[in-house]
């Protein structure tokens, strides 16, 4: 064995890591505080349905894409039941106030092609976008699999680190395309002005080139990858949060869970939100200065979320992501509509099951939510927050279903339970400050302010997850990589992927 390392949190980061350094002779115990592992990968089930909790359509699945390339190294592929979204229809978009509605195609062309044809006046500018967009992703080596230097050390070109809406604005002229442009918003938490273009480039590429479902709850993925860790020798423990790590020296000493129990290692992974590492550390081991610097960099929004369970055989299977606007406008201030007025977009979907038929089982509502609207029961505990608050979330859930009712009028006589989840829900179970869904916030105006390296002040306590170069389905694997090659040596693990596929 190469030493051995403990890794704190078993979200989709830790467990990535966990999986390359364990595959690499590295003795890895992943310590988690729920009693489920897998973060945004998580499932729930209720009346004998599966209900994701976040991660619901996911890029890089395709033959070529870069998860499945990571996962075929694993030796995990074959384990992952997918459903590829159709090529001609990846994602719908639909304004309410003008009946517009808008479906994106998948593959370069097509999604040029489409887009084309909605803005025939556009043609010029929509390829030359296109084209930038794959172009940004070169600029991140890693995005490609190849051996990587650090992002940002090398000199980048002048759009990539412009803003998102910059980016767009740059190449076309069309109001309504440039929302359009602007769509995938929700599942990056963009904000105007602030949020990179490389991000915004890297997800869409993603997405352009073909996304896929999972078929039964993306569980499986956090399950094949606890069991990399275990079959090489590895634990992974759940119902275990730790509440202390022991620094002294420059290096950690040991960790200690709530049960009481010391883990010794090598090395050592945070994979969980910065703010709450630093609390667990002892007094004193990290300087003021960058526990105040970790407190004041701006975290992403949240979300409320609706798990609808419906009767059999009355509501339509969709098989790809829609996005409702309730108007033009909104695509870059999704989570600062008045709570008088909300919500005003949202993102819905029907999840695939095995053997799926015209009808669909469960029907997912997402809408972006600031913290803000929460902060009253900040301070309370899950299922201990009062009558007041599941009024509250009651509320909420009405008025989802009163909006999607504009699509689907006989929508409430299709609904047999509804169960819902807050900012609140995701601040507890994930662990982030103020509930954010996409960790820190990027900000093209302060980079060096707004992001984290995988190396820490102590020698031997490395960060991962959605809080540290990339984050979403795709980013903090490619985190993840960086993580293990900061402690097994650098581009370790690219070339072992990249050897294993030119054997294949």
């Amino acid at each position: 064995m190469k030493g051995s390392c403990v890794i704190i949190g078993g979200g989709i980061g830790g467990l990535f890591t966990g999986a390359f350094l364990s595959k690499n002779g590295v003795k890895v115990t992943v310590l988690e505080k729920n009693t489920i592992i897998g973060g945004g990968l998580q499932c729930f089930y209720r009346n004998g349905k599966v209900f994701e909790t976040g991660m619901h359509v996911a890029g890089g699945f395709g033959p070529d894409g870069n998860l499945n390339k990571i996962c075929r190294y694993l030796g995990i592929s074959q384990k992952l039941k997918l459903q590829h979204v159709p090529a001609e229809c990846s994602d719908e978009i639909y304004y309410n106030s003008t009946g517009e509605s808008f479906r994106i195609a998948s593959g370069k062309e097509n999604f040029i092609e489409r887009l084309t044809h909605y803005f025939p006046h556009e043609s010029e500018g929509i390829r030359r976008y296109v084209d930038e967009l794959f172009r940004l992703t070169d600029e991140v080596p890693l995005f490609s699999l190849h051996e990587d230097s650090p992002l940002f050390e090398n000199n980048h070109s002048e759009n990539f680190l412009i803003s998102a809406d910059a980016l767009i604005d740059k190449y076309v002229k069309d109001g309504k395309l440039r929302e359009i442009l602007a769509y995938l918003n929700p599942l990056y938490g963009g904000v105007k002005g602030h949020t990179p273009a490389y991000i915004h480039a890297i997800l869409n590429v993603l997405y352009i080139n073909g996304a896929s479902r999972f078929v039964g709850g993306g569980q499986q993925l956090a399950d094949a990858l606890c069991g990399v860790i275990e079959t090489n020798g590895g634990i992974v423990k759940t119902s275990s949060p730790v509440i202390k790590i022991e620094i002294k020296d420059k290096a950690v000493q040991y960790v200690v869970s709530a049960d009481g129990k010391k883990y010794v290692a090598d090395n050592y992974v945070s994979a969980i939100h910065p703010v709450a590492m630093v609390r667990m550390a002892s007094v004193g081991a990290f300087r003021k200065s960058f526990v105040h610097r970790l407190n004041e960099i701006p975290n992403s929004t949240s979300a409320f979320s609706l798990y609808v369970d419906l009767r059999p055989e009355t509501f339509p299977y969709i098989d790809h992501t829609c996005y409702y606007m309730e108007n033009y406008g909104l695509m870059w201030d999704q989570d600062k509509v008045e709570s008088s007025v909300w919500p005003k977009a949202f993102m819905y979907m029907t999840p695939p099951d095995e053997k799926q038929g015209k009808y669909a089982n469960r029907l997912l509502i997402h809408c972006l939510m600031n913290f803000d609207e929460v902060r009253e029961w900040e301070h309370t505990e899950t299922s201990k927050r009062g009558a007041e608050y599941e009024e509250w979330k009651a509320s909420m859930s009405n008025r989802l279903i009163k909006k999607l009712s504009n699509i689907f009028p006989n929508l409430n006589d299709c609904i047999a339970n509804i169960y819902s989840s807050s900012p609140l829900t995701i601040r507890d179970y994930y662990n982030t400050k103020d509930g954010a869904i996409f960790g820190y916030r990027k900000d093209c105006e302060n980079l060096i302010v707004s992001r984290l390296p995988v190396y820490t002040k102590m020698n031997n306590l490395f960060l991962t997850g959605q809080n540290v170069i990339l984050h979403g389905i795709c980013g903090v694997p490619l985190t993840a990589i960086n993580t293990a090659e900061a402690i097994l040596g650098k581009n370790m693990i690219i070339n072992a992927i990249r050897n294993h596929e030119a054997n294949v």
